[in-house]
Parts: C-alpha cells; structure tokens; sequence
C-alpha cells in the first residue's frame, strides 16, 4: 500500500509483482486528527485486498471509503479547484483575510488561505500542475502561487507564507508582501463573502458530481463522507450531495452557467448535474 497523495497507484501496480495486491492508503493530515482514510483501487485490485484494506481501516479507527484510482483521488480532486479559485480572488485583489473569513462562515474549520499555509505552499506546488494537466482549464492553479513559493513563502513551516508566523509557529497576521507578487499588486478591493462562497464551494460541488459521473466514488454517500471527513466540509449541511439536494441542481446550475459566462471553462456544469437538474432528481433518495 503507499500514502501518496499524487502518483498513481496503477503506475505502481504495473511494476508490481502482484498488482491484484496493491492498493493506496490516503491519509490525511494531522493523522491523529483526521478521520478519513481513502482506499484507492486500481482495476486489478483484488476484491479481498480492498475489504482487508479496509477492515484494517476500521480496525485503526478511521472513517473508510473506497475510491477509483485517479488524478487526486476523490478528496484532492474536489479540493484542488476549491484552492485554486481562492487564490484567483487574490489575484483579482480580494484580501487574504476575506478569503478565509468567508470560507470560515460558511462553516469550514479553517479558510483555503490558512489551509494552503498548513499544507505548505510547495506541496501543492507539486500537485497544481498534476491536475492542470488531467482536468484542463477548470484546475488550473493561480498566477501567483509559483510566485509565492519562489518568494520562499511556504507556509507555517517555513514561518512565512500567506501569514507571518513566530518562532514558536504561532501566527502573528498577514504577509501583506505576498500581495505584491499577484497580478492586483498591492491594491485590494472588497468582494463579498456570499460572491467568494460562490466561487470556491461551486466548483467543489461541481467536481465532487464528476467524480460520482467518472466513477471515482461508489455513491453520494461516500461523496459526502470523504468531504466531511477529509477537510471538513461543513457537517451541518451534509456533504456536497446533500448541500446540492437542499440548494437544489438546477439553482446550482443557473450559478455555475452565470459564473462560466463570466470565467470561461472554469465553471462549466457537470452532464450529470445539469440532468439531474432537468429532471428535478436529487442525489440522495
């Protein structure tokens, strides 16, 4: 079984001698805190490897769901266009602090912003391109996150990122230098929470559609447990299927066309949503 967060599990099993035998185990971090794990299957994943996997899960005491192999899994996937429309405020000129209060509102245990700077900024570096390149236009990362990193801005570890921190790792406000490095400079301008809500919760729940559509999940359920689970979807409102059942598909729908018309490819609805709007189906029964 191997941890990783970006690198496929079936490369893995192809130099396998057992490929029926090899899984991915996805934890999440903090470990001791986080309690979802996501075992990740390839096709030739045996079916008794998978329910060992996860009783083993269950044994250690995390929350299991069982994912397709894919680009970022399931709760990566989901996340990555979550992150990167957060980061394109800020390139427009919308402030650190904004971002992250909104997010916060919405129910989040932590913004995107601070969530960035505890994940550590070359980590998703890495990871930005890797879906860039599977998913196009709609997981492109943001003009001034490469930027940020070569500024030496890491993130808590590094004591600097998107917020200045103390020796002891404490945070001590915002870096309003990184401001310097986005197309807006140093200007902000004052977005509002229910617009930046809009711009980075739509295309998780978008994404999150795509990957029931693409077979990555099993079910709306375990849709909604990775992300509750994973990075703290708000609990209060379910999961992202069941926030989609409560706003209602084709509300959801009208947003996404009404911000596609604005950003070009970035917000183009999923096949699935958009009949699942036509037809008035929901996600859960």
């Amino acid at each position: 079984a191997s941890n990783t967060s970006t690198i496929p599990i079936r490369d893995i099993a192809t130099a396998a001698v057992h490929p029926d035998q090899v899984v991915g185990m996805h934890f999440f971090s903090p470990v001791h805190k986080m309690p979802l794990l996501e075992v990740i299957v390839t096709p030739e994943t045996s079916a008794q490897t998978t329910a060992t996997v996860v009783a083993y899960g269950k044994q250690i005491g995390k929350t299991v769901i069982v994912v397709r192999d894919g680009p970022g899994f399931y709760v990566n996937r989901i996340l990555a266009p979550y992150i990167n429309e957060s980061g394109k405020l800020l390139d427009e000129g919308a402030s650190i602090e904004a971002v992250d209060d909104a997010l916060v509102a919405f129910g989040f245990p932590v913004g995107p912003i601070t969530l960035l700077d505890e994940v550590g900024l070359d980590i998703a570096g890495k990871s930005g391109p890797i879906m860039a390149a599977a998913f196009g236009e709609r997981m492109r990362p943001s003009a001034m996150l490469q930027r940020v990193i070569e500024s030496g801005r890491l993130g808590r570890k590094a004591k600097r990122g998107f917020y200045r921190y103390d020796a002891q790792g404490k945070r001590q406000g915002v870096d309003e230098g990184v401001y310097t490095l986005t197309p807006a400079t140093g200007s902000r301008t004052s977005v509002a929470a229910e617009e930046i809500q809009r711009r980075t919760v739509l295309p998780m729940l978008n994404e999150a559609v795509r990957c029931l559509e693409d077979g990555i999940i099993r079910s709306p359920r375990d849709g909604d447990i990775g992300a509750v689970f994973g990075i703290g979807f708000p609990p209060f409102r379910g999961g992202p299927f069941q926030f989609l059942d409560a706003l209602g598909a084709a509300t959801v729908v009208a947003q996404l066309d009404a911000l596609n018309a604005r950003y070009p490819g970035r917000f183009e609805a999923a096949a699935l949503l958009r009949a699942n709007a036509a037809s008035g189906t929901r996600f859960h029964p």
